[in-house]
């Protein structure tokens, strides 16, 4: 069986037959509807892969159905349309309407499969295109030459063989996400999608609808399993889950399927999960922070993500790598790091780690000035109490030579840069601190080119 669901709509019993028996002998997984209506009941209870739909039938027309689940936002999956009576007028209007393909009666078995086949590429390719537009820019692997760094990409490489969950530790900033999206770059899963479910973005208002998806009449709003069905479901901070949520994730765990909010159609649910966390969660379940029974199945096989200070070998070549990533991301003039700043970095001690070293290197390049940067310009950087205040002046004087609306917009992106590493990467608890309603605020950040889930 090719696993692919197809629904074919049309008022004729000869047709509907026919067109069931030639996808069957091809391995396609067919039922069939003889109106409008009972083609909605017959969605609403299994979501099709491609849907034959005939243009005119009694009563509601084909036209008719497809503007309206074009409308309703519901139009997931391609759709051809069919006719003995088609016009260029009305291929037109189909193919506006987000029609994939319009054919002619009598249907012919090559062209019919053809079509079919195409159609079902098409949305598969859509579909991989999604699942990498859900994973970074470029995936990359945890960075640094160091033996310490050498091993953990060996054990990722391991992991990756398996479809087993995973439990990865570590420090906040250290690289536990990194590490988990090379892991899926390396997976038989690489192709699907890799979705985040960060603790801080649940509303605790809508947090069964935000999981889970919600449908409403023909419209269903896809939940974060849905995202993320068939790929990883990365659970980032996962001891901030409140108890309720940690509730609802294990019995769709367990049974291995969800049902959206308003639905009746149960669904599979065909998930690998990676967690991580920079608490001990022994000592969350001991104190009932953290469900026993949601622990023993993260915890099947645990990773650990050293602090940047076990590998300070590799802040040279981490430098290196930001620089030039800034860069060619976001056209900053090419800076270097004297050797005496590198040295002084190396014996930083770290407490945000990578990312603390990532946003350092950004904020260097968008207010310095000159080819080098300088151990003077890394400690006013740091905000070393050690350095004067007239260097502290001199470091920051090229903010000052900035026109009135670069400059503001240089100190709000590392202000909002600065506020939310402190928040640790959520954007409601930036909210919080800043004083800024959300939405304003991702419209604000995405002005400033500031991805929350990078920081």
């Amino acid at each position: 069986m090719t696993g692919q669901y197809i629904l074919v709509v049309d008022d004729e019993p000869a047709i509907r037959d026919l067109v069931q028996e030639i996808l069957e002998d091809e391995a396609y997984e067919v039922d069939v509807a003889e109106s409008a209506a009972e083609a909605r009941d017959k969605r609403s209870q299994r979501r099709p892969d491609l849907v034959l739909l005939d243009i005119w039938m009694p009563g509601e027309d084909g036209i008719s159905l497809l503007k309206d689940w074009q409308e309703s936002g519901s139009l997931a999956c391609p759709v051809i349309m069919m006719s003995g009576h088609g016009t260029v007028e009305t291929a037109v209007q189909a193919t506006r309407l987000g029609a994939y393909d319009f054919i002619e009666k009598p249907l012919t078995l090559a062209k019919l499969l053809l079509c079919v086949r195409r159609a079902l590429e098409a949305d598969q390719l859509r579909k991989e295109n999604v699942g990498l537009k859900h994973q970074t820019s470029v995936v990359r692997e945890p960075i640094g030459s160091s033996e310490i760094m050498q091993q953990l990409r060996e054990q990722a490489k391991r992991l990756a063989e398996h479809d087993t969950w995973l439990l990865i530790t570590g420090e906040p900033g250290a690289g536990k996400q990194t590490t988990a999206r090379y892991i899926h770059s390396l997976s038989a899963r690489r192709e699907q999608a890799f979705v985040n479910l960060g603790a801080a973005s649940l509303a605790s208002d809508n947090v069964s609808a935000e999981l889970f998806g919600r449908e409403t009449g023909e419209q269903t709003n896809q939940g974060l399993l849905d995202q993320a069905n068939g790929g990883v479901l990365f659970m980032d901070e996962v001891a901030d889950l409140d108890l309720q949520v940690q509730g609802l994730l294990v019995n769709a765990f367990e049974a291995s399927n969800y049902m959206h909010v308003g639905g009746v159609q149960v669904q599979d649910l065909d998930v690998r999960v990676i967690a991580a966390t920079c608490r001990d969660l022994q000592e969350d379940v001991k104190a009932e922070r953290f469900r026993e029974d949601l622990f023993y199945r993260l915890n099947v096989v645990p990773l650990h993500v050293p602090p940047l200070r076990e590998h300070t070998e590799d802040i040279p070549e981490l430098l290196n790598y930001y620089v030039d990533y800034y860069c060619s991301r976001e056209g900053f003039t090419y800076r270097h790091f004297s050797i005496s700043a590198q040295n002084r970095l190396k014996h930083y001690s770290w407490p945000g780690n990578i990312r603390e070293l990532r946003n350092l290197v950004q904020r260097l390049l968008i207010l310095g000035i000159g080819d080098e940067i300088d151990s003077e310009e890394v400690n006013a950087a740091l905000g070393d109490p050690s350095v004067r205040p007239d260097e502290q002046s001199q470091w920051q004087h090229s903010v000052f030579e900035l026109p009135l609306r670069e400059a503001r917009e240089a100190f709000e992106r590392n202000y909002l840069l600065h506020q939310l590493k402190n928040a640790q990467g959520s954007v409601t608890k930036l909210s919080q601190r800043v004083g800024m309603e959300r939405t304003h605020l991702y419209r604000k950040l995405r002005a400033l080119g500031i991805n929350p889930k990078e920081v």
